[in-house]
């Protein structure tokens, strides 16, 4: 029959058209667990009527279109202006107005703001990690710029607005504004101390000139951005509008953007000030302490970042087994495939239920919790994003040659898997916060025990690895050189007891065996064979 070679038999459909929530069963426990009963309905029909935006077809088709039409720079008009903009596939600015119509930059004026913004992101990133960006920065900069009540008076409602207002304007004049950053200079890096941007005060109080270059700066096409710059008393944290508010632009010189290995829907770059108008927050010399709740909010959203990635990755590896079928079974009923399966399923789920503890932490704001988070946001931004390469990658091959090739969409993962362990901290940064945060705040590693502490007596290993980390954090001989393990171990620990107090047994048996008892491999698919793996498996399906 003509045609009939080109039969198509054996190939798994298209992972589309589910609710990316209600199939995710660890999200969906975190959500149960962190939200208070008087606001749990209405955010589980917020959250699935999301998860049903981001598995559908449509979302899926931008998040694929804005990867292959990436932004374009435009220094000058026709004429010859210099306008500095950068121009977007309309896919892009689709993507970003659903992520702030679904609240990914409101978390701190909704209840239970964090949680529900946290398991959004999450499902988000699922669809298209590059506009995660812009959200991530915009919800970041609020605690930066509530140490200037005055300041965020004017710009917080503007920033936490769920109204996407495309274009520049002056802010004031705008339904809703996305803000970036800039910290990093060619010379200095992760030492943001050793910034040479200059800033100049003028007449009116509070009010600066700056002169100088970002080698990095996020969301360039923002409506203004929080910066790092020398004045007078040291460093200062400066907002830096885009357009001021007599309409004019605002000295922003795009210098070009950044041609990234992934996160190729997002727009980065290099810009130098030249007579930029800027106002100061918080005071001068100040500006590592003012932009710090910044750094530590867009640090948790990496962590969660990575857990979408790697809940994604696995979703399609387990869902490509499910319908593929190998010498006379299904993929995922042989042995050795659940064993990878399994394997990858653990580590998505420890990823997400401990992201969705961090982000609970910021919705309760007591003081044992915000020194929690002193301790653990760096030790989960150090591992979890570190995980999330392996994660991808491992996932991919469970497709075979299907999962190297463009279409599947794995690729795309796989590149975006190492930017969270990068950007906003590399992992000696993450380690090194860490060893700061026990030197100087005995309350954080306090608040960390007491977490940790919960679960004892509820498994021998898991005992034992409390036992072995105490026992290394009382020997402080070359501790720094031993940060990156003690970070691992703390982190490991932290979701362990999570997920055994949380997490079905099977799950829990699995990630203490493997991760804390040594009875795992260095590679994915070593988990003991004795372990209930089809129980694991099925919990990680992405469709009934």
């Amino acid at each position: 029959m003509a045609g009939s070679t080109h039969t198509v038999t054996n190939q798994p459909p298209p992972l589309v058209g589910y609710d990316v929530y209600t199939a995710d069963r660890a999200l969906t426990a975190a959500v149960e667990r962190h939200v208070a009963p008087r606001a749990l309905d209405e955010v589980r029909e917020e959250l699935a009527a999301f998860g049903r935006t981001c598995g559908s077809a449509q979302a899926q088709e931008w998040g694929v279109l804005a990867n292959e039409n990436p932004p374009r720079l435009r220094t000058h008009d026709r004429y010859g202006h210099r306008i500095d903009e950068v121009d977007f596939h309309p896919s892009w600015h689709r993507l970003l107005g659903k992520g702030v119509s679904a609240g990914l930059t409101a978390a701190w004026v909704r209840p239970g703001g964090h949680v529900r913004r946290a398991a959004a992101f999450l499902m988000w990133t699922q669809v298209e990690a590059g506009n995660g960006c812009p959200l991530s920065m915009t919800h970041a900069a609020v605690p930066a710029l509530r140490t200037d009540p005055g300041l965020a008076a004017e710009w917080e409602p503007r920033l936490t607005s769920m109204v996407y207002d495309q274009g520049l304007r002056p802010a004031g004049r705008k339904a809703g504004a996305l803000f970036g950053m800039g910290m990093t200079e060619k010379q200095g890096g992760s030492d943001v101390r050793a910034n040479t941007t200059t800033a100049t005060p003028l007449a009116e109080a509070g009010t600066y000139l700056l002169t100088g270059h970002k080698w990095f700066c996020s969301a360039p096409m923002s409506d203004g951005f929080l910066v790092l710059a020398q004045a007078p008393e040291g460093l200062t944290c400066f907002l830096v509008p885009r357009v001021l508010e007599d309409g004019g632009r605002n000295p922003f010189l795009i210098q070009r953007l950044k041609d990234k290995l992934g996160n190729r829907s997002n727009a980065s770059a290099e810009v130098e000030f030249d007579g930029t108008w800027a106002r100061r927050v918080g005071r001068e010399g100040r500006g590592v302490r003012t932009i710090i709740d910044m750094v530590a909010a867009t640090r948790l959203d990496c962590v969660l970042g990575s857990a979408g990635l790697m809940r994604q990755a696995v979703a399609q590896a387990v869902h490509h087994c499910d319908h593929r079928a190998v010498f006379g079974d299904r993929l995922v009923d042989l042995p050795l495939m659940r064993n990878v399966l399994a394997d990858l399923a653990v580590e998505s789920e420890a990823a997400t239920t401990l992201a969705l503890r961090l982000a609970a932490a910021y919705d309760d704001d007591g003081e044992q919790e915000r020194a929690l988070l002193r301790i653990a946001v760096p030790a989960a931004k150090y591992w979890v994003t570190k995980r999330c390469a392996p994660v991808t990658v491992e996932a991919s091959e469970c497709l075979g040659g299907n999962g190297y090739v463009e279409e599947s969409g794995m690729p795309r993962l796989v590149r975006e898997s190492p930017l969270n362990s990068i950007w906003e901290g590399a992992g000696n940064v993450q380690a090194l916060d860490v060893l700061r945060a026990l030197r100087r705040e005995p309350a954080a590693l306090d608040a960390y025990l007491r977490e940790v502490g919960l679960a004892r007596g509820a498994d021998h290993r898991l005992d034992a690895a409390i036992k072995g980390l105490l026992t290394e954090l009382a020997d402080l001989e070359g501790i720094e050189a031993r940060a990156r393990r003690l970070t691992e171990r703390l982190a490991l620990v932290l979701q362990g007891s999570l997920l055994v107090r949380f997490a079905p047994p099977e799950v829990a048996d699995a990630f203490c065996a493997a991760r804390l008892g040594g009875d795992g491999g260095a590679a994915f698919g070593t988990l003991p064979s004795t372990l209930d793996l089809a129980s694991v498996v099925d919990r990680a399906r992405p469709k009934a």
